[in-house]
């Protein structure tokens, strides 16, 4: 009864079918052939309909070969075969569903394992009074105490507040081994605890928590269906004109019109309507089992063509973890004050040298002053009054604008410099290291490698730093001291096209948008970068851009292949059926195999094999 509610196209034609034949049997052929005309003329009509809407809404409407088969045959009499040809269009849906259920299982996992529910404890925590109130996990609020119970679902971001507690992420890393996190660290929704309660302090509410982030982005996938009408709009019109002409071939040169309808039943479009979208869904499938989110299916067709590839530097190329290694004061200017000076004045800052600056005080117990006027120009550095004295840190050219004396540091490779002006005089520099990823250079040479021409880096950081990480890595095009509205016409004019950006962090938001494929490091959390990019990387990994390309080019591949093999078996079988014979009923139960057979193909999506680094 399920499976009738679902589709009840295909019960009425498979019941209309089964009476048909009973009548056929025992002779009553006129009054089967009646009620099988009735019924597939009102299926016609319903099927134009459909493709007038479609046309209205610039989509070429590929169900007009089984409208004209579907007339012929019963024109010719081939009632019999036009009943089959309802049921293998409608038995298409269900053959589309199977195929799609089967594609996004793994987009559908992470759906299904959603949080719901939130422990939250009410009273003075650690005593006897305190109670458990199960709430919904969208009414958490920030700074809520929750108790995780052992193998339940961690509801949104959280700060650890026990002691220690182990955790599964490969939900949102891909990493198979529990990782383990001491008091203070963040514990991201979606990581299933392990054998112990814990508590945790609710760091982010649900909407902007890591898991919940995954969940919009899955639902963003599952609705974008464009390159598969590109697909099909492409094969469409050639693919009904070779059809018509066969069909008109065989019957002027046989005379005989039954083989118009002989050679029509043999080319449908379920090849072509149904193999495309089960392959693109297999992709988005595979992606998120990987750890790559892929927002909709026209990202897997562009990935698949990329021609351009641009870095940003600060934890895309590098680790974004940069660590101290210099503190260089200038005359009359002891090193502690000035790094105690710089870390006050970053509270204030969202730079990634901004945390390692803080860290670095925070090691050396330095006491950090407050400030009452501070902020930060974006990408330049930031400005703040602490204790009285007008505190600059930033770029160079930026602090040297401010303080005329300012000197300038030679640096190493992988080093970057934050500079400190106080009171308008210079005050020195902070050298932080931020090595490259292990990873990076064999990413940029499998990229360059495999098609992508152009390899360039687009970062807000100063010349000789940018210059020493792009040695490393292999990246020999490169634009440094840019702010975002230079990266965004910069990416705009890069060629050849399509132009995929890869990018970490608020300031990259921008040109993440701008570009044909923006792809974001999206492992530490959700970020205004993940919301802008058609891509999110939930590892921390950079070779997983290998694996988003090599995913969207098998992708793309597997789809096209089974709409080759649906059009190159249809095209074969009409040609057979031209001498006449295939039967009409026959070659409509053939025509059922060629779209099983194209299915079968296409769910080809959601495997491949791996190699060293990324996957094809």
């Amino acid at each position: 009864m399920r499976f009738v509610r679902r589709y009840p196209a295909i019960a009425i034609a498979a019941v209309i079918l089964a009476g048909v034949l009973a009548l056929h049997a025992v002779g009553e052929s006129l009054p089967g052939r009646w009620i099988a005309t009735s019924y597939v003329g009102a299926f016609v009509v319903w099927t134009l309909i459909g493709m007038i809407r479609d046309v209205l809404r610039g989509h070429v409407g590929l169900d007009l070969l089984a409208v004209v088969a579907m007339v012929a045959t019963l024109a010719v009499g081939e009632y019999i075969a036009s009943l089959i040809i309802v049921l293998m269009l409608s038995g298409g849906e269900a053959l589309e569903d199977f195929a799609g259920r089967r594609a996004r299982r793994d987009l559908s996992a992470l759906l299904d394992r959603s949080p719901r529910i939130a422990h939250v404890l009410i009273g003075p925590h650690d005593s006897a009074s305190e109670e458990v109130q199960d709430v919904a996990v969208e009414d958490v609020s920030i700074g809520d105490t929750l108790l995780v119970r052992p193998a339940e679902i961690v509801p949104v971001d959280g700060i650890l507040l026990t002691e220690s507690g182990t955790f599964d992420e490969s939900s949102l890393t891909g990493e198979s081994m529990p990782v383990s996190r001491e008091s203070g660290g963040v514990v991201l929704s979606g990581a299933i605890n392990g054998a112990r309660a814990v508590r945790i302090r609710a760091l982010r509410a649900s909407a902007d928590s890591q898991y919940q982030q995954i969940v919009a982005l899955v639902h963003a996938a599952e609705e974008s269906h464009a390159p598969v009408v590109r697909l099909a709009d492409r094969f469409a019109i050639p693919f009904t004109a070779v059809a018509l002409v066969l069909a008109g071939t065989a019957w002027a040169i046989s005379g005989d019109s039954t083989r118009f309808a002989e050679v029509l039943v043999l080319a449908t479009p379920c090849p072509l309507l149904i193999a495309a979208p089960v392959a693109f869904l297999g992709g988005l499938s595979r992606a998120a089992k990987t750890g790559v989110i892929m927002k909709g299916g026209a990202v897997i067709e562009q990935l698949a063509r990329v021609r351009s590839a641009a870095f940003d530097k600060t934890g895309t190329l590098t680790q974004g973890r940069p660590d101290l290694v210099a503190v260089r004061p200038a005359a009359g200017c002891e090193a502690d004050e000035l790094l105690m000076l710089a870390a006050s004045a970053e509270q204030y800052s969202s730079h990634v040298l901004a945390d390692g600056i803080r860290r670095a005080a925070a090691e050396r117990d330095l006491v950090l002053r407050p400030s009452d006027d501070a902020s930060e120009v974006a990408t330049n550095g930031v400005m703040a009054v602490i204790d009285g004295r007008t505190i600059v840190v930033g770029k160079p050219a930026y602090v040297a604008s401010l303080a005329p004396d300012t000197m300038f540091a030679a640096l190493g490779i992988g080093e970057a410099a934050a500079y400190v002006a106080i009171d308008g005089r210079f005050g020195g520099v902070l050298v932080l290291a931020d090595a490259p990823r292990l990873e990076a250079e064999a990413v940029v040479s499998w990229l360059r490698a495999n098609g992508v021409d152009r390899l360039t880096m687009l970062t807000g950081d100063a010349r000789s730093t940018a210059e020493s990480i792009a040695r490393a890595v292999g990246i020999d095009d490169i634009h440094a001291d840019l702010l975002p509205a230079q990266k965004v016409e910069l990416a705009a004019d890069l060629r050849p096209r399509p132009m995929m950006m890869v990018g970490d962090g608020v300031n990259d938001a921008p040109v993440l948008a701008a570009a044909d494929i923006g792809v974001a490091m999206g492992a530490r959390g959700a970020t205004a970068a993940g919301d802008a990019a058609d891509v999110v990387i939930l590892v921390d990994s950079l070779a997983k851009v290998v694996d988003a390309v090599s995913i969207g080019r098998h992708t793309l591949r597997v789809a096209l292949t089974a709409i080759w093999i649906g059009i190159g078996l249809s095209v074969g079988l009409m040609v057979i059926a031209m001498t006449g014979v295939i039967p009409a009923v026959a070659g409509a139960l053939i025509q059922e195999g060629v779209d099983l057979a194209t299915i079968l193909y296409a769910l080809r999506a959601l495997g491949g094999r791996t190699t060293g680094l990324g996957r094809v």
